[in-house]
């Protein structure tokens, strides 16, 4: 609605239908050196799969089935796998030979099929093997009803090949249709159209027509239930989290609306959230059509929202424009930051988006300085050549990312980068941008040769220099500004309990605890902790931080409760910098080796490997 003077043919362009619009995306993508397949040369356009999920044996086992266009008469086709097992492969219906490479580091086993000039379908029968990255499998003990099995999986960024062989970049997109055999007690739920009750079969059958990236594969299996928010929006969760969970998510409906008026129409039909047990390692997945989310962001009073908020702008950046490759990551993320934070502005109010946008920018700084401000690793044009995709995933993207746009914003005004981002995602839709493709259109649609311009924001320190630029923007502290004083209110002896706190949302009780001196004294965390509780909070993001300043100020009170919460909570943005901190005393180390080793069959596979590193360095 805030657009309906832009060009008609600009609004035109926003209602194609993706297929129409994906004719555009074929001229050759960015060199992604993430993936072994010749995507880049075989023309990739359906894949159809036909599945069984077995829990006994933690196995996918069954059929892919990949339809293509050959142009160039190419005689093999080359796919990823990594870890799986492959048992036959046809072509044309005629079963070829096929073979595995050795694997490579961080990219796994390329698949090779010979085929012939004419062919259009390879399908592949294989199984997963029972430490493949992307599946968690729970035991019913792991999930809140505590009688049925769970699995998920986590494709982003280079997961998808250790549960589908296919071509696994963001710069190749397919549709799929799916055919998903689970026992009959439990659901099964993909990125695409979704089931919204069990059936007495066990057999559930999908379709995505919009054309995605392998990273956006995604299944969930277990025992869930689905509430409705709105005509278009839903939750699905365990049936002993779906009331708190719908009413945590009642505003979705409303984001949806929100961030189409800021940036068009959205895309994907429906827009459900699936809960996850509390094993997953991420705060959310924005896998299209249904959201994987952390139970941490249900804390009772919707204040931990801004999280969804953050998934649903995936549906227009990242989902809708992607990146071309991985070095290109800030352009999903940073640009998903900035458009989460403006949903949240038009919601709640600019006080309250600069809170968000103020912790990001401490989000920021720490990573800066433990990446070092000089270190490669902080330009938002990324280098990973030889190395994990996982290694790019930091604030960097994120925060830098959204922070460059903010200081866009500064410059040009918001009616301008707004009128700018509005075409950017409808007039790219569907198809994939690398850094070098985005900056040109920038400089062609927003800068247009104004040289002064340019100076002012320095591109190029932003995109292609290390650290954080000195220009940039920092937002107006009304907000945070009363807790800085309260705190040291607090430092200077002032007691708890008369400190003026009284509607503060997390994002305040965050940021008082942040800036507190660590190691704080006993006398003034047990101050603290009588006066508001903190140890028994039940909001995941205050809790952590307070067990963080309890292993450093050796605040025993708390210890219980944080192995409780460590028990719980698989969120890598938990566990850490909590194991982190553990590990700099020698009573901390043994304290982590010690609750790690009681849980570490709780934790993703992601967050195994992570924290793996951090417990037995």
């Amino acid at each position: 609605m805030r657009y309906a003077l832009l060009a008609g043919a600009l609004l035109a362009a926003a209602c194609q239908s993706p297929e129409t619009n994906n004719q555009t995306a074929d001229s050759p993508p960015a060199k992604d050196l993430h993936t072994l397949s010749n995507a880049d040369s075989i023309k990739v356009r359906h894949l159809d799969l036909d599945i069984r999920v077995d829990f006994a044996a933690h196995r996918i086992e069954g059929s892919a089935a990949w339809h293509f266009a050959n142009p160039d008469g190419l005689s093999v086709l080359r796919l990823d796998t990594d870890g799986l097992t492959i048992d036959s492969v046809t072509a044309g219906g005629r079963k070829v030979p096929h073979s595995l490479d050795s694997a490579v580091a961080f990219l796994g086993n390329r698949l090779n099929v010979p085929i012939e000039k004419n062919d259009t379908i390879v399908r592949i029968w294989y199984k997963t093997a029972t430490t493949a990255t992307a599946l968690q499998w729970l035991e019913p003990a792991q999930t809140l009803g505590k009688n049925q099995p769970f699995l998920y999986t986590q494709s982003e960024p280079t997961y998808a090949r250790t549960w589908i062989p296919g071509p696994d970049g963001p710069g190749i997109r397919f549709t799929y249709t799916a055919r998903v055999t689970v026992p009959k007690t439990l659901m099964a739920l993909m990125s695409a159209e979704n089931p919204r009750q069990k059936n007495d079969s066990g057999v559930y059958h999908f379709r995505m027509d919009q054309p995605v990236p392998a990273y956006l594969m995604a299944l969930g299996v277990g025992d869930v239930a689905y509430r409705a928010i709105d005509g278009r929006t839903g939750v699905y969760a365990e049936p002993a989290m779906l009331d708190r969970a719908h009413f945590e998510f009642a505003e979705v409906g409303k984001m949806v609306t929100t961030a189409e008026g800021l940036y068009g129409p959205y895309r994907w039909g429906v827009y459900d959230v699936l809960v996850l047990p509390p094993g997953f390692p991420l705060g959310g997945m924005e896998n299209p059509r249904l959201t994987f989310a952390t139970p941490t962001i249900i804390a009772g009073d919707r204040s931990l929202v801004s999280l969804i908020a953050h998934e649903l702008a995936h549906s227009w950046s990242g989902n809708l424009v992607t990146n071309a490759t991985w070095d290109d990551f800030w352009l999903n993320e940073g640009f998903t930051v900035y458009f989460e934070r403006r949903i949240m502005e038009a919601m709640m109010g600019a006080d309250y988006a600069d809170m968000l946008w103020e912790l990001g920018y401490q989000d920021m700084q720490e990573t800066v300085n433990d990446l070092g401000k000089d270190s490669r690793d902080t330009w938002l044009k990324l280098d990973l050549k030889g190395r994990s995709a996982e290694d790019g995933l930091t604030d960097v993207a994120y925060e830098k990312g959204a922070h460059f746009l903010r200081r866009v914003e500064e410059e040009v005004g918001r009616q301008k980068i707004d009128s700018f981002l509005y075409k950017y995602f409808n007039s790219h839709a569907f198809k994939t941008m690398s850094t070098e493709q985005f900056l040109e259109y920038f400089n062609a649609e927003l800068m247009k040769g104004d040289t002064a311009l340019v100076s002012k924001i320095r591109v190029k320190d932003w995109v292609y220099g290390p650290g954080i630029p000195d220009n940039c923007p920092r937002v107006p502290q009304a907000r945070f500004g009363k807790v800085d004083a309260e705190r040291e209110k607090f430092l200077k002896g002032g007691a708890a309990g008369g400190l003026r706190t009284q509607g503060w949302t997390s994002h305040e009780w965050l940021h008082f605890l942040r800036k507190m001196p660590k190691p704080l004294p006993l006398a003034q965390m047990q101050q603290l902790d009588g006066a508001f509780r903190f140890t028994q909070t039940g909001n995941s993001e205050v809790a952590n931080q307070w067990f963080i300043m309890s292993v450093a100020a050796g605040y025993k009170p708390a210890f219980a409760k944080m192995e409780k919460f460590l028990s719980q909570v698989g969120r890598r943005k938990f566990l850490t910098p909590l194991y982190t901190e553990m590990m700099k005393s020698p009573e901390g180390t043994a304290m982590a080796r010690s609750i790690y080793g009681k849980y570490r069959g709780n934790y993703h596979p992601l967050a195994q490997e992570t924290l793996d590193r951090i417990i037995k360095k």
